[in-house]
């Protein structure tokens, strides 16, 4: 990226029948959020211009070949396809999927050769887009093997910060997947992101335990007790600000949470339930962990209102700024970084 630019943002477009290039078009029908990046969405014009009729939009675009011929101050859209895909609004069919992944693929492509800086994922239906090139049980899995790194979804608003151990694992398979290895990477991958994508220079992180109560020593179940007491504590003893495992029962009513800069939940609903009752609409879901930013909206494809207009684009647009504030966060702890070790490499030569 050069020195003063502006920080291009990809957009892959989601399922066509949900609500996903509503709030993405709806955030940037403000010509003010063009002041602070280049959006790129992958779709198509005529997709995007038949999307705008049916919702009633009217904004201008520019009609690209490629995320590298973004025009800065525009909302750009790069063809994908040439045909016109059917939209049935509010339902889950084969080209929904079919053309959420072209979309998906299109934005990683040029995710990985530098052709966009960060990416926003609008919502998916994690069935009709399963194909031969795609099975996975979401964006994150799909990210964890295009990009560099572990990833770790990670729950975000400015005020709380949730991630998981075990994301898209079924409840019955939970305590047998949670082992000591990926306790310690889960908590070195969360720490590395709040100190490098949200500035936090020691962190504290709270883990919630498996089982209620986090066992009651032992009654309602040992694993809190064998697996995570002893890694918290592990952890701990090597400077780790790493506390737990808390009762998830009554952990966020007693605002415990506020304590933490981030709470590390063993499993999906336990971590995200939570985080939605708390900051429903301003939350956002970002991948942490891999080299690149990666955020999308805390909502599904919504295919309830799908068509009708009415789509909140608060969540899309908070999932923008976030993507925006961690890619800034991350080149300026990079040059920090880079200056530390000049000068430490200038000083062993004198």
């Amino acid at each position: 990226m050069e020195e003063n630019s502006k920080i291009k943002l990809g957009i892959s477009i989601g399922d066509l029948n949900g609500i996903g290039c509503e709030v993405a078009l709806k955030t940037f029908e403000d010509n003010r959020m063009l002041d602070f990046c280049t959006p790129v969405i992958f779709a198509s014009n005529k997709t995007v211009s038949h999307q705008m009729k049916v919702l009633g939009l009217n904004i201008v675009f520019n009609g690209v070949p490629s995320a590298s011929k973004a025009i800065d101050n525009k909302l750009n859209i790069v063809n994908v396809w040439k045909e016109v895909p059917r939209i049935n609004f509010g339902q889950a069919t084969e080209d929904g999927g079919k053309y959420a992944l072209k979309s998906l693929f299109a934005a990683v492509d040029a995710l990985k050769k530098g052709e966009i800086d960060v990416l926003v994922t609008a919502p998916i239906n994690k069935n009709n887009i399963q194909s031969d090139d795609f099975k996975f049980p979401g964006h994150t899995d799909y990210l964890a093997q295009e990009l560099e790194g572990e990833s770790l979804m990670f729950m975000v608003t400015d005020t709380l910060k949730i991630g998981l151990l075990t994301d898209h694992v079924a409840v019955k398979d939970v305590s047998s997947a949670i082992i000591p290895r990926l306790i310690r990477d889960k908590v070195n991958t969360i720490e590395k992101s709040l100190m490098v994508d949200f500035g936090i220079r020691k962190p504290k992180i709270a883990l919630l335990g498996i089982n209620p109560h986090s066992g009651d020593n032992g009654v309602i179940g040992k694993e809190d007790d064998e697996v995570l007491k002893p890694v918290i504590k592990e952890m701990a003893n090597m400077g780790h600000l790493v506390y737990g495992p808390y009762s998830a029962d009554s952990f966020f009513g007693s605002d415990g949470y506020k304590k933490f800069d981030a709470i590390l939940a063993a499993y999906h609903d336990q971590g995200l339930i939570p985080f939605k009752t708390i900051s429903f609409g301003q939350g956002v879901n970002f991948t942490a962990g891999l080299n690149k930013v990666r955020t999308s909206p805390d909502h599904g494809t919504a295919y309830e209102i799908a068509g009708k207009g009415v789509a909140d684009a608060s969540s899309f647009k908070e999932a923008v700024f976030m993507a925006l504030k961690i890619f800034k966060n991350r080149t300026e702890y990079q040059e920090l970084t880079k200056d530390v070790l000049k000068k430490q490499r200038l000083k062993r030569e004198r």
